[in-house]
């Protein structure tokens, strides 16, 4: 079999293979265990194999790479246009076989284990912070029943831990028990975000691309990490503002006919990162509104003409492309004009 180009759909137990030789027909189609898989490719000569881009995608092309294969991943979007009418895994394969060879199709970088690492820090720390909200939220709501009340936000939670523990008289021992055991897990979630942040804030000392990301007014060591770990080369972007509509900080077009409509971001891309700008430039906006310089007077006047709540957005979009160009060019924001206009 002279297979050039293959079509592999990933799954949880059944892989499906799509392959075609130089001419485009079809070699071959089948099924695959997954403990079959490794050792099939291992089986063929170096090819073009293509996959879409989901969890395990990329330790799939980190494997296939050490077999000698040249791996394509794309966006599982792209790829849909390709699907004939009914899905299915082997329409699935097919359609990567055939999406892979398109010389427009977008591809997506090969992460490395580092890269991972860091991101299920994030997605942890992410979900331990959900927690900890609902632990909070759960132990003002209960304590309200009885009359017991503090401000809302996260700080003022020990205020209810205080008053759980000298409120002896005002609440059922059945009921103090249960919230203790509220507020024990609430510390408990605490200390591990806590421990989370350290470790993130350990690999941002020792990775050159967050520190320069960190750099920039509006990114934090959250915000920079995390970003220095999903962008592994900026260079697939071709500018600044290509960067920030993957962000999905761009507005949504709906053009036709020569006319241009042009209506809210799109919202596109990565959704954690896109939060971590805003919330970022709503920091940023607390003191340039005091400052006077050049940036400052120009975020005066967006105040001035639009919403509170969109200059934030448009803001994040400003630091989107000057992060891109600071990673592209490899050097720390300067704070001129110079490294903006390159965005």
């Amino acid at each position: 079999m002279n297979i050039v180009t293959i079509g592999l759909d990933l799954a949880k137990h059944w892989f499906q293979v799509h392959g075609v030789d130089a001419q485009g027909r079809v070699v071959v189609r089948r099924k695959l265990r997954r403990i079959e898989v490794l050792a099939y490719f291992r089986s063929l000569e170096p090819c073009l194999v293509g996959m879409e881009a989901c969890a395990t995608a990329h330790h799939w092309a980190r494997e296939l790479a050490l077999l000698g294969h040249e791996f394509k991943l794309m966006p599982p979007g792209y790829v849909k246009a390709y699907v004939k009418r009914n899905k299915n895994d082997a329409a699935d394969a097919e359609a990567i076989c055939e999406a892979v060879t398109r010389p427009t199709m977008r591809f997506v970088p090969v992460k490395t284990c580092d890269q991972q690492a860091v991101l299920m820090l994030h997605r942890a720390c992410y979900l331990l912070v959900r927690q900890r909200t609902m632990l909070v939220n759960a132990l003002r709501a209960h304590m309200a029943e009885f009359g017991i009340i503090a401000p809302q936000g996260l700080h003022h939670a020990e205020e209810l831990t205080k008053q759980l523990a000298e409120g002896q008289d005002r609440l059922p021992e059945l009921a103090r028990s249960i919230l203790l055991t509220i507020v024990d897990q609430l510390h408990d979630t605490a200390a591990r975000v806590r421990d989370i942040e350290i470790r993130l804030t350990k690999w941002h000392k020792e990775s050159r691309v967050s520190q320069l990301l960190a750099s920039i007014p509006g990114i934090g060591i959250m915000a920079a990490t995390a970003i220095a770990a999903t962008v592994s080369d900026p260079s697939l972007f071709r500018s600044g503002r290509e960067f920030a509509a993957w962000l999905g900080m761009t507005p949504r077009q709906n053009s036709s006919g020569g006319k241009e409509r042009l209506g809210r971001t799109s919202k596109r891309g990565d959704k954690y990162i896109r939060c971590l700008l805003v919330a970022g430039a709503v920091a940023v906006l607390r003191h340039t509104r005091t400052r006077t310089t050049k940036d400052a007077a120009w975020v005066r006047g967006l105040l001035a003409r639009r919403p509170a709540k969109v200059v934030p957005v448009a803001l994040a979009n400003e630091t989107a492309r000057i992060a891109w160009a600071v990673m592209a060019r490899g050097e720390s924001y300067r704070g001129n004009e110079e490294i903006v206009q390159a965005a």
